[in-house]
């Protein structure tokens, strides 16, 4: 699930992420750019036919449609490694917009299960929303034996 996304390469990226892993790609608005960009098409490549993607007007509408759901925020600031999860196959791994991450509130939601960390060397910023996202999407795959969703 991606919180806000900006870039609309990053978001081609997933979109291509999605498909070749079963996974569905959800984006909560407002996006950063128009679904029809060619940046978000080259990106995808042929991909959007093969993905699944669903857009949500808010992230209380995303956390509606999916009620029994754990969601994993993703963050520079947790201190619980994202390979200490055990993942169900109806968790939500949650990644913030790409300049800031996500916010306060959205970490402090009710709804979200914890916050969890993908380690990086002292210094580091963070890793590219897509690259962040592939890490964690194969390791809860990994974690189900590369099952088909």
């Amino acid at each position: 699930m991606y919180f806000e996304p900006r870039i609309p390469g990053n978001t081609g990226s997933a979109i291509r992420l999605a498909a070749v892993t079963g996974a569905r790609l959800h984006l909560i608005e407002p996006l950063g750019f128009d679904l029809s960009e060619a940046k978000l098409k080259r990106a995808g490549l042929d991909y959007h036919d093969l993905a699944v993607m669903d857009v949500h007007p808010s992230f209380d509408a995303a956390l509606d449609a999916l009620p029994t759901s754990r969601v994993f925020a993703f963050t520079t600031r947790a201190t619980t490694r994202y390979t200490d999860v055990e993942y169900r196959p109806d968790d939500i791994l949650l990644f913030g917009p790409e300049p800031t991450g996500l916010p306060d509130d959205v970490l402090a939601h009710p709804r979200v299960t914890g916050p969890v960390t993908i380690p990086m060397l002292p210094g580091r910023r963070s890793l590219n929303l897509t690259n962040a996202a592939s890490i964690a999407v194969y390791e809860a795959w990994r974690q189900r034996d590369f099952a088909a969703p």
